[in-house]
């Protein structure tokens, strides 16, 4: 287990106070829920020392409409997600997503925010996202700025976001069409995603399709949509697919079982498409 005694710890009181500490006190690592960093600091390979904890600041908690748009607060925890009307409603995948992600008591601690920062290819929440059209809204002491969640990730656990910003929120725009979410591991929940998928199937328009687990990062796969949005057959749009995915062999899976798993899955969300 790696040790604590030489790590420090600093906590704002305030969004602004943060801010500021991560352009004038940084290089900090931003933690809230922990659920991802104490894996890391068991194993003994964290090596961060200098740390910003975030769980007080409720200014990034509210679930909310804003301008039209879906806005979930970085800090919101999946048990927020799973219990709030307006994702229930709006999103109903991610609520989905989310009550695969552990058991109750990292789904009270671990945040949407955090899954989006840790930039995991396996992280559950970040297909939704993806085929939701989300975007990451990005908070420094210059402003915000919004990225596109299909934009935001720049290679494995690598991101866009700049040292000095932090995850505000998760905007999502209204979504018109049928939302289906599946995620295949070792177990139900508490397990890693070997394949995880999300996808819209809106009526009349190309679907709107993301994996994780498949390559290096969180991955639409615009081939795909098109032929389906176009007529191609199933047995088509599969042989496509295993073109824009690049899954790997690792110790949770092999990449042929992923490609299996993957043109699967999108086998069953077309002919569950128009299902109630």
């Amino acid at each position: 287990m790696g040790s604590i005694a030489h790590r420090s710890l600093l906590e704002p009181k305030s969004l602004r106070v943060a801010l500021k500490m991560l352009r004038d006190e940084g290089p900090l690592v931003p933690m809230a829920g922990c659920t991802d960093l104490y894996v890391s600091l068991n194993f003994g390979t964290l090596g961060a020392v200098r740390f910003l904890n975030l769980w007080a600041l409720d200014a990034l908690r509210p679930i909310e409409m804003r301008n039209g748009h879906l806005s979930i607060g970085a800090l919101a925890t999946y048990t927020e997600i799973i219990r709030a009307p307006l994702v229930r409603r709006r999103l109903p995948m991610l609520v989905a997503a989310a009550r695969e992600i552990g058991g109750p008591q990292i789904q009270n601690r671990g945040t949407l925010g955090g899954n989006v920062a840790n930039a995991s290819p396996a992280g559950d929440t970040l297909p939704v996202l993806a085929a939701a059209d989300a975007t990451v809204v990005l908070a420094s002491v210059n402003g915000e700025r919004r990225i596109p969640v299909t934009a935001f990730y720049a290679g494995y656990r690598k991101s866009v976001m700049r040292a000095d910003e932090l995850i505000a929120a998760i905007e999502v725009p209204a979504i018109r069409g049928r939302q289906w979410f599946r995620k295949v591991g070792t177990r139900a929940a508490q397990s890693i995603s070997k394949v995880v998928m999300a996808a819209v199937a809106p009526g009349g328009d190309s679907p709107r399709i993301a994996f994780g687990s498949v390559a290096p990062t969180v991955v639409r796969v615009p081939s795909t949509e098109a032929a389906l949005g176009t007529g191609a057959s199933i047995a088509e749009a599969q042989q496509i697919l295993l073109e824009e995915i690049a899954p790997i062999d690792d110790v949770r899976s092999t990449a042929e079982y992923r490609r299996r798993v993957a043109a699967n899955l999108l086998a069953r969300f077309w002919n569950d498409r128009h299902r109630r």
